[in-house]
């Protein structure tokens, strides 16, 4: 399904917009369009806090890495600071994803998932 946002103003797409796609183009209520993206993104947070994987098929993978604690240093004095251990979360792009991007380029205005 071919979900246009040529009439976003910001290059960024936000949870309202994708809210609002949902109600324009799908024609759910804007409640429900609203519960809907905030329950997929509660999902898929709450999924990578319990330290689960999350992988959308045709799009990506979100997963938590833990990053060794590692010597740094204070850019403005120069002062060796030790860095902690902590979770990060990354993303790795889909086959088909990276295709689509290479296929429309700098130019496209569309999303398509």
């Amino acid at each position: 399904m071919d979900i246009t946002v040529e009439s976003l103003e910001t290059p960024a797409l936000t949870k309202a917009q994708l809210a609002e796609l949902l109600f324009e183009q799908i024609g759910l209520n804007k409640r429900e369009s609203k519960d809907m993206i905030d329950a997929f993104f509660d999902l898929v947070a709450q999924s990578l806090v319990d330290g689960d994987d999350v992988k959308i098929t045709g799009f990506g993978n979100f997963q938590i890495r833990t990053k060794a604690p590692r010597p740094g240093r204070n850019p403005r004095t120069g002062e060796a600071i030790p860095i902690e251990a902590r979770r990060v979360v990354t993303f790795h792009a889909s086959h088909k994803l990276k295709e689509q991007i290479q296929e429309q380029g700098f130019s496209s205005s569309r999303f398509v998932p």
